[in-house]
């Protein structure tokens, strides 16, 4: 059986599949953020309950927000605080006495879609979340693609490109980032920085839900603005393309399901590529808020 799971900062999902990648037990819990002992025992507990319930020995992957990492097996990760600075790994495989596997949470995410039956026979694959924040994964060959820092695929922390810059205008807002840098990616193309310009080019406060709605109502402003976000994301997009050339791309998070995406950046994307490029084939993830624990899951699959 293969153990996954999806730690985020509220909520810790777990699900357990058999050899066939079926899932046969799911379960949700709150995430203990700050007492960490308390994390590992509520990891540990729900793998030693399935392996009862299963009479097996569970391989475990887990899927958060941040990075272990390469060096000392230290987790950095800001939305689980406890954790920050431990090591989360090496700490749940000695409890647990087996390997543990970790990876962020957006590679999981793309793992995840890589091995659907639509995917599975790509060579590589990017997944791309626009969602409260902005990040990727990458795999290749159906094998997470972590790099030499454990940071591959953290397109969110490249800063914005100068094409788009200039797409932004005179007054372009500069954005500071968690990170401690400018100009990162995750607070233009998330779903807040959706807002954020929004708010920039018009002084309104609006959900990002509201602009997508009232662009579907026909509203003029927000017809504007779609066009504008579309382009300035068809350029961002282009930019870490052209870095990557994946076979696919899927992507997921809130904003994915704003449906003219897939229709719109497959045509406004070429002119910002090399003449000899192609855009790849655009997807909507399929397995949703699963998608984490189910690749997760699949990290111990050889």
């Amino acid at each position: 059986m293969y153990f996954g799971f999806d730690v985020g900062g509220t909520k810790i999902e777990f699900g357990a599949f058999d050899e066939q990648l079926e899932r046969k037990a799911s379960v949700r819990i709150p995430t203990p953020k700050d007492d960490y002992d308390q994390l590992v025992n509520d990891i540990a507990s729900l793998v030693e309950k399935y392996d009862e319930q299963f009479d097996t020995q569970g391989h475990v992957g887990i899927g958060f927000p941040g990075t272990e990492s390469s060096i000392d097996g230290t987790v950095l990760t800001v939305n689980i605080p406890c954790a920050n600075g431990k090591k989360l790994g090496a700490d749940l495989s000695q409890r647990l006495r087996r390997e543990v596997k970790l990876e962020n949470d957006a590679n999981c995410f793309a793992l995840s879609e890589a091995w659907d039956d639509e995917l599975k026979n790509y060579d590589s694959v990017l997944g791309l979340i626009l969602g409260t924040g902005f990040g990727g994964g990458l795999i290749y060959s159906g094998k997470v693609f972590s790099g030499l820092n454990g940071v591959a695929g953290e397109v969110g922390h490249m800063r914005l490109p100068i094409d788009a810059w200039f797409h932004l205008g005179d007054s372009a807002p500069l954005y500071d980032c968690g990170c401690g840098k400018k100009g990162c990616l995750d607070n233009y193309l998330s779903g807040r920085g959706f807002e954020y310009l929004y708010n920039s080019k018009y002084g309104i406060k609006k959900s990002a839900k509201d602009i997508i709605s009232d662009y579907y109502n026909g509203k003029q402003t927000e017809k504007e603005f779609v066009d504008f976000y579309l382009e300035f994301l068809a350029i961002c997009f282009a930019n870490i393309l052209t870095a990557l050339d994946p076979h696919s791309v899927v992507l997921g998070g809130g904003l994915s399901n704003f449906d003219l995406i897939y229709s719109e950046l497959p045509k406004r994307i070429p002119k910002y590529l090399l003449s000899v490029a192609t855009c790849p084939v655009i997807r909507k993830a399929k397995h949703g808020d699963s998608g984490g624990v189910r690749g997760a899951a699949f990290l111990n699959i050889k």
